[in-house]
């Protein structure tokens, strides 16, 4: 990894001068925990020496499920290697476990000492063997075998696996990012500390080339950022306070950090923020962070048709925390609320990665941070708020704040930004997670070429989209008598609030190629399962940066 890099932080206070505008030198360090190390050593579970080392806990080896007319797992790379190395049948040991080689299933075999002056086949070898399922191989599969070697290793020193051993580059990465994403631990505090010691070292044995773990590396950490950030409580990630773990974590080569605040933000027409923030005693900020790749076209400069870079605009909808406004919310639906910035965090974890990765492309993030919230300058249900761009929009709940900070952001993407396409996400609407669930997210977009692309991302990372369309029919709903648009629909029997929510955004992308990605189901999880943790899932974050990586 690179050192720190240059950069320019650029931030205006309430008179919109700028406060800090020469170059600095980088933090050293960040608030987030730190990721496992992940190596390759060449050789075989016969010929490697790495398996006598003393501080190697555990020899990790895949299983397959066995075939129609067969009985019991199939072995994979390395299983008959170590077991005339270590003297034992493993085939009869997964079948006594009653293994079925389904991905991410695993079992642990501890080993036992010997006694007395007998030596057991196994001595100065590591005492725990773990078999892994692998299912069909896919990468799907082998991302969950990963994550199973992070969860059934958690707390040893260095475990050696032939994990992914016997496919390409990809089915390599696909094993170490399953493992790193598995290894992730919510944080105990804010600062980041993990809860328990640095994760297990992970060694996997081949002809891997460092080149697959970099890239697992940048997406798992992708995912660990936007995770850490989305999971913090909403007591310390004021809208003030995540803008600067913004400018603390923009660290990386072609980054530039802008932030928006107090009257600069009223006075450059972002009228949905301000009306959003208003309440609460935590204002608002609108954070810009621009990426730009070594020989990309200058900030203002159209890229030409086939060039080699476009210029990207992700908006994450940035709520550090929502009450729902006047229109508040039950109890229930608030505790987990503090998560309501995960778009934010997933916009700020592609831009960061795509610098990591070096993507051709430019890449900006727009990031409206607000905390929605209950006071004597909320504002209200029959409000018309003027948004950015000079939309008059009528409020008719206040709990659908998100649409308007995003207006804002889309209205300022198309009118300054002269973005080739804007993508944006957000934990929008429950309806999406009615329709959907919390396996896929939805994606909005009128255009095809762009919708395949982002679907084959979603497909290659495990983060699933699922296309709903933008009914033309339902526009009508958002018609209003006292402003140019309703931001919700005029009659709430119309029924498909995530559809009617995409098209009222759709208006602020203006021509531009556009989609929008309703993460409200996947960006959370009610349980563990595989490598997706409880709470913050980080959902989105490999998506992008797989798309932005793809993209031609």
């Amino acid at each position: 990894m690179a050192g720190p890099a240059r950069r320019t932080v650029v931030r205006r206070d309430e008179t919109g001068r700028r406060r800090a505008a020469a170059p600095r030198r980088a933090p050293a360090s960040s608030s987030l925990p730190e990721l496992p190390a992940v190596s390759v050593a060449r050789g075989t579970v016969a010929s490697t020496t790495l398996l006598a080392e003393p501080d190697v806990d555990a020899l990790v080896l895949p299983v397959a499920p066995a075939a129609e007319e067969d009985d019991g797992v199939q072995p994979r790379a390395g299983v008959a290697d170590a077991a005339v190395r270590y003297g034992i049948d493993l085939g009869d040991l997964a079948e006594r476990a009653g293994l079925t080689g389904a991905a991410g299933e695993a079992h642990t075999v501890h080993l036992p000492r010997a006694s007395g002056a007998a030596a057991l086949p196994w001595a100065g070898l590591p005492a725990r063997v773990v078999l892994v399922g692998t299912g069909s191989g896919s990468p799907r599969d082998l991302r969950r075998a990963g994550a199973a070697v992070a969860r059934s290793t958690r707390g040893l020193r260095r475990v050696v696996t032939t994990l992914g051993a016997e496919g390409g580059a990809e089915d390599a990465r696909a094993v170490v990012e399953g493992y790193l994403l598995g290894a992730y631990r919510h944080a105990t505090r804010a600062t980041g500390t993990p809860p328990e010691p640095p994760a297990t070292e992970l060694v996997v044995l081949g002809r891997h080339p460092e080149s697959a773990l970099a890239s697992a590396r940048i997406a798992a950490e992708a995912s660990w950022v936007a995770r850490t950030l989305t999971v913090t409580p909403s007591d310390t990630k004021t809208p003030a306070w995540l803008a600067d773990q913004v400018t603390r974590l923009a660290t990386g080569p072609g980054l530039s950090v802008e932030v928006l605040e107090g009257d600069a933000l009223a006075e450059r027409g972002f009228g949905g923020i301000v009306a959003v923030g208003g309440g609460s005693a935590h204002p608002p900020r609108l954070v810009t962070v621009r990426y730009e790749p070594v020989g990309a076209p200058s900030a203002g400069a159209r890229t030409r048709p086939g060039a080699a870079g476009r210029h990207v605009v992700l908006v994450g909808k940035g709520i550090t925390y929502d009450t729902g406004g006047i229109s508040i919310k039950p109890r229930e639906s608030m505790v987990a609320m503090k998560t309501d910035m995960a778009g934010a965090a997933v916009a700020l974890a592609a831009v960061l990665g795509a610098s990591r990765a070096g993507v051709r492309h430019r890449v900006t993030a727009l990031l409206p941070l607000a905390e929605n919230a209950v006071g004597a300058s909320s504002y209200r249900p029959g409000d018309v708020v003027t948004v950015h761009g000079g939309t008059t929009v009528e409020v008719v709940n206040t709990d659908a704040e998100g649409r308007m900070v995003l207006a804002d952001a889309l209205s300022h993407a198309d009118a300054e930004l002269d973005p080739d396409i804007v993508v944006d996400v957000a934990t929008l609407t429950g309806a999406a997670t009615l329709g959907l669930g919390r396996q896929h997210g939805a994606l909005y977009t009128p255009d095809d070429r762009l919708a395949r692309s982002l679907e084959a991302a979603g497909q290659d990372t495990g983060e699933l989209l699922w296309r709903m369309p933008l009914v033309e029919d339902y526009r009508w709903v958002l018609e209003s008598s006292v402003a140019d648009v309703r931001h919700v629909p005029s009659d709430p029997g119309v029924g498909g609030g995530s559809i009617t929510a995409a098209l009222f955004l759709q208006r602020f992308a203006g021509d531009r190629r556009w989609a929008h990605l309703d993460i409200a189901g996947p960006a959370r999880a009610t349980a563990a399962a595989h490598e997706v943790p409880e709470g913050a899932t980080g959902f989105g974050a490999r998506l992008l940066l797989r798309w932005l990586l793809q993209l031609r």
